[in-house]
């Protein structure tokens, strides 16, 4: 047993240590979610995200310790944003005879979400700070740590509501949208997809891309929508209220 507990300690302590458990925590959780048929409680990010956590804690690993080595994957984020344009690309003629649709259902989407959150809060007697956090929260988490600061909410606040919000939203998807009876062809999943990637940014979009290509490419031009919108608009009107 001590020669075990050394073991682990020079392991959890290794630059690799956060790449090696976030891959095989990830992949465990894949395979977890397509034997259960892509289930809304067996989303992998969500999976990941809470055994990862509980892993930390159990171990006593720091924070700084297991990004050292998951900062590999971390830098593949924004390649992977970038391919979300690859669907969009192949979908070009629909979208430009759509374009202002589109635009319009993004903005309004986005201000629904960020007004709901706010008011919310407000009813709650939230303090000023938390809920000019809460504004952009279906933002993806980057950018609403951005808006967060330049209309005075607190970054961190923002990121972990961002987070919990793409994971409520690809938990609860698909129930709302048997709820609401939306079609299951590709025009319905184009529909969900974008929705889905309107209110529940980058977690929302990979789920999306599970699930069915038409969804997964309309939740990336929703998450692409949103962060462009937002970033402008929403500093705009918070300084003029």
């Amino acid at each position: 047993m001590p020669n075990f507990v050394e073991l682990w300690v020079y392991l959890a302590s290794a630059p690799l240590f956060g790449l090696t458990a976030t891959l095989a925590v990830y992949v465990l959780a894949q395979a977890l979610s397509v034997r259960s048929g892509h289930a809304p409680w067996a989303n992998p990010v969500m999976l990941s995200v809470v055994v990862l956590a509980a892993l930390m804690l159990l171990t006593g690993t720091a924070y700084p310790t297991y990004f050292a080595g998951a900062q590999f994957i971390h830098f593949l984020l924004g390649p992977a944003v970038v391919a979300l344009g690859w669907p969009l690309w192949q979908r070009r003629a629909a979208l430009r005879a759509r374009w202002g649709r589109l635009v319009l259902a993004s903005l309004a989407g986005g201000s629904a979400a960020a007004a709901s959150a706010v008011g919310m809060g407000w009813a709650l007697g939230l303090p000023g700070d938390v809920l000019l956090s809460l504004a952009p929260k279906s933002v993806t988490a980057p950018v609403a740590m951005g808006i967060a600061a330049q209309i005075g909410g607190v970054p961190a606040l923002a990121a972990v509501f961002a987070a919990l919000t793409g994971m409520v939203g690809a938990l609860s998807a698909r129930w709302l949208f048997g709820l609401m009876r939306l079609p299951t062809d590709a025009q319905g999943m184009a529909l969900r997809g974008f929705a889905l990637g309107t209110a529940s940014h980058g977690i929302g979009a990979a789920h999306a891309l599970q699930v069915h290509a038409e969804a997964g490419a309309y939740a990336g031009l929703a998450l692409g929508l949103q962060v462009v919108l937002a970033a402008v608009l929403m500093p705009l009107v918070f300084r003029w209220l």
